[in-house]
């Protein structure tokens, strides 16, 4: 029997007499493993980015909506505000695990000072929206409990909002318009940049929520808001508030034992990992796509060397005369579909990888590169040169001496 060194040397002399024949057929494992590793990395990426951005944000909150869920189609059923400024203020009082609860309420708007003008996020709320969010005024101040009882024509700006109206101006004292009703800029809060979603937080003007609901958006319900954004203690107590929260709502609603509610609470667990498995479904669907290229690269490999084994049916016919065993003939045609599949791999490797840091440092993406995903691709190349080598090698070790030398 001839050495595995020998074999694969005479199947690497092989390949090399016809180049760009080889190149061809490795294209499709080329393509398939590099998908592979720019999925995984990608995918990878994205779920470490949603982490880290939900964390930053504070693993101790939750958000109470109107109605009762997502229905099919990401719908939220039921169409009315049920929640209400009052029950941000009972939950805030009367639910001993949470620390703040601040109701949300808006739109978007033009807004214009000057000659400027700008499209932006309004947001109606409270004072504690922002110890809810961790989020510090940056000069000035932010408005007060008794401008939210007034309904007081006043405003705290984000970032973007100072940059696009007032340039290198000091807002603080100036006044903007808000759908032509004048808002005194009381405050400029701190630069906190995009959120999970990627939407630009500092582009918000924060107004207390009454004067929105009386001045600026119109309701169908009196006093409604969209959200309550609430704050536990602490993370180990977000099970307990998320509990109390849900109790007290039920109870001033009058849900009765068993019934539908008409909000949903959620945590912020639970939005970290709605987003992740979103992620991972997309990820796994794209490397399907890429698996199936593989795949077809492992069909090229084998049509190429069915057809090596016609081209070199006298060679064979000649091995065999000179003594070579089927096992030996058999090993050559299976190595030799193994080196395209493997060489195919580690180019596919190398231009994964380049395509996955060319792909963060173009487009800003977080990209995660994992010894787990390029093995995988890796062997699974592997895997496929040797299961669709394995018909032509064995073709090629049936063939009868006799007829193969006569073969023309």
């Amino acid at each position: 029997m001839i050495s595995l060194w020998e074999t694969s040397r005479i199947s690497f002399r092989a390949l090399a007499v016809n180049k760009m024949r080889s190149a061809l057929t490795m294209l499709g494992i080329i393509i398939g493993v590099m998908a592979v590793i720019m999925m995984f990395a990608v995918g990878s990426g994205a779920n470490r980015e949603i982490s880290d951005r939900f964390s930053s944000m504070g693993s101790n909150l939750l958000t109470v909506r109107p109605g009762t869920g997502q229905a099919p189609g990401g719908v939220r059923s039921g169409s009315v505000n049920t929640l209400t400024a009052d029950d941000a203020r009972a939950i805030a009082e009367e639910c001993m695990a949470v620390a703040y609860a601040a109701p949300v309420y808006g739109g978007s708007a033009q807004v214009v000072y000057g000659n400027q003008n700008w499209s932006t996020s309004i947001t109606g709320t409270t004072p504690d929206y922002l110890f809810v969010q961790d989020w510090a005024v940056g000069s000035g101040t932010v408005f007060t409990d008794q401008d939210v009882r007034s309904a007081t024509k006043v405003c705290v700006v984000g970032k973007t909002i100072v940059d696009n109206l007032f340039g290198g101006e000091d807002p603080i004292g100036k006044t903007l318009r808000v759908r032509n009703v004048p808002m005194v800029v009381v405050g400029v809060l701190g630069e906190i940049g995009t959120n999970p979603m990627g939407r630009d937080q500092d582009d918000i003007v924060l107004v207390p929520v009454t004067t929105v609901q009386r001045r600026l958006f119109s309701s169908s319900r009196s006093g409604s808001v969209s959200t309550i954004m609430v704050k536990a203690h602490s993370s180990e107590l977000l099970g307990s508030a998320q509990d109390q929260v849900t109790s007290l709502l039920s109870m001033r609603h009058r849900i009765r034992e068993g019934g539908e509610e008409d909000f949903t609470v959620r945590n912020m667990a639970q939005m970290i990992e709605n987003a992740k498995a979103a992620t991972r479904t997309m990820t796994l669907l794209l490397t399907a796509v890429a698996g199936v290229s593989l795949l077809v690269g492992g069909i090229g490999i084998m049509n190429i060397m069915l057809v090596s084994v016609t081209e070199r049916t006298r060679e064979i016919g000649i091995r065999m005369a000179l003594g070579a065993k089927t096992v030996d003939i058999r090993l050559q045609f299976l190595v030799e579909a193994l080196m395209l599949s493997l060489l195919g791999g580690a180019t596919g490797i190398i231009l994964g990888v380049a395509g996955a840091l060319s792909i963060s440092r173009g487009f800003g993406w977080a990209v995660d590169i994992s010894f787990f995903s390029i093995s995988l691709a890796f062997g699974f190349s592997a895997f496929v040169g040797i299961f669709f080598g394995y018909y032509p090698a064995w073709k090629a070790s049936l063939l009868n001496p006799i007829e193969a030398l006569r073969y023309e």
